[in-house]
């Protein structure tokens, strides 16, 4: 007797879960990372680049729109990666540290500069392990 297991479906519920999870990471993300920049120009922190303000609410956009960029990046590593979980964390840990270098060379102050390298390590904290954990092994 033989059996035949169809592993397609759980596959497709997994994909699914992963990406509804990253999609709430990123909504979760963009509210932290306001409420970290909305805190520090609370506190004082300019929120001046160039000579120009930034926003609350671009902190939001620009870190949901960089969040589902990072779910795409894992739905791909998901189709096409021999070991989807261990890449995705590779890569999204390295384009973090690579987000931080225009923070450090920005025309703005030092604690400006700290107050946006802070909301790029927050946005990671919350949507890398989301993410990953979702992602299969």
């Amino acid at each position: 007797m033989t059996t035949t297991v169809n592993t397609t479906h759980a596959t497709a519920s997994t994909f699914g879960v992963m990406v509804r999870t990253g999609v709430v990471a990123a909504v979760a993300a963009s509210a932290a990372t306001m409420a970290v920049a909305a805190a520090g120009h609370a506190a004082g922190v300019s929120l001046d680049m160039a000579g120009a303000p930034i926003p609350v609410a671009g902190f939001g956009v620009l870190t949901a729109a960089f969040s589902l960029l990072g779910v795409v990046i894992a739905a791909l590593l998901f189709r096409f990666a021999r070991r989807p979980r261990r890449t995705f964390v590779r890569t999204t840990v390295v384009l973090t540290v690579l987000s931080l270098v225009p923070d450090v060379i920005a025309d703005a102050g030092a604690a400006t500069e700290v107050l946006l390298m802070l909301t790029h390590l927050v946005a990671a904290a919350i949507v890398i392990p989301a993410v990953a954990r979702r992602v299969t092994a």
